[in-house]
């Protein structure tokens, strides 16, 4: 699968494409499996993770390691993979700044991405049918109630954190779900994020592990789901994303069970010695009523419009690409 001609400028290039994907999977409602698809390396990818299988295991030992390296398109991963680490590293500490100092903004941030990711994974539906529909609304319910929990009722265990990472990766490889997005619904977006700031090894060598089980196994069992109940899959896709919008509402407190006093939303919150905050959220005037901190509608509006423009303009680049590369297929 390796091609001999690649030089050091080929693989710098590909590195720079796997940071743009881990830029894109830190935040929720961003894919970097768009990013993958709109910088051209979306089915190189695909096609070097199905490669892991068990009978190019075994060419580890009947003919080598370096034939296993380059039937798994080894150089190609590794510079991606590598570009994808850099940035989650490098955003982990930024992203957790801004949830701590401007949630409200950044959740409608976030809330933009998701509402429009929504509505433009929902467009990749080739027919719409009445199982379709009810696939859409089963994920949005599951979503919703999922969601509706309290983060501090999702187990920080171990075993916890390894499915996490399993399923979180697989959207790695979707158009449209971003591992982020899975990391909301699961509630350890911020814990994971914690993790990575603070150099928690154990959690993050145990979510990498989910992370590679993950993309060694269970994408192949999506991409199975995607080739034969393509447009159902998808509808529940995209119903899961529908009902987080319930997770990233911006104007959301944390309420102390035993004063009722009630916290703008913050990281430090979810922290498991603090007192016993339930999350609750708020129409605008009411946030600013009851946290006394401004609710920031005009500014929270903007951001959740700049979220959308930055997404359009990202599937605006990815269909241009198509187009093109589809008239060169022609000639």
């Amino acid at each position: 699968m390796e091609k001999k001609d690649r030089n050091i400028k080929y693989y710098l290039l590909l590195y720079a494409k796997g940071m743009g994907m881990g830029a894109a999977d830190i935040v929720p409602g961003v894919s970097g499996g768009t990013i993958a698809f709109i910088t051209g390396v979306y089915e190189t990818l695909l096609q070097s993770l199905r490669s892991f299988t068990p009978y190019n295991f075994g060419k580890i030992f009947s003919e080598g390691v370096r034939s296993f390296w380059e039937t798994v398109n080894g150089n190609f991963l590794t510079a991606l993979l590598l570009g994808v680490a850099t940035s989650i590293f490098t955003l982990a500490k930024v992203m957790l700044y801004l949830l701590e100092n401007q949630p409200v903004l950044i959740w409608s941030f976030f809330f933009g991405l998701i509402l429009i990711s929504t509505v433009s994974v929902l467009k990749t539906v080739k027919k719409t049918t009445l199982p379709v529909i009810a696939g859409f609304v089963a994920g949005t319910a599951a979503a919703c109630l999922i969601t509706s929990f309290s983060t501090m009722q999702t187990p920080d265990a171990l075993w916890f954190i390894f499915i996490s990472g399993a399923i979180a990766i697989c959207a790695m490889i979707l158009p449209g779900i971003s591992g982020s997005f899975i990391l909301l619904l699961l509630g350890k977006y911020e814990y994971i994020l914690a993790a990575l700031a603070g150099m928690k090894i154990t959690v993050m060598a145990v979510f990498a592990g989910g992370a590679v089980v993950g993309l060694l196994s269970f994408s192949h069992f999506l991409s199975w789901l995607l080739k034969r109940f393509h447009d159902l899959t998808i509808a529940l896709l995209a119903g899961f994303m529908c009902g987080s919008l319930n997770k990233v509402w911006p104007w959301k407190v944390q309420v102390d069970a035993a004063t009722g006093q009630a916290y703008p939303w913050s990281i430090s919150g979810l922290d498991h010695n603090m007192p016993d905050l339930v999350e609750k959220k708020l129409l605008p005037h009411d946030y600013a009523v009851q946290t006394g901190f401004d609710g920031q509608l005009l500014p929270a509006v903007g951001m959740a419009l700049l979220a959308i423009a930055v997404y359009w303009s990202i599937e605006t680049a990815a269909r241009k690409l198509k187009t093109q590369e589809t008239c060169r297929s022609k000639h």
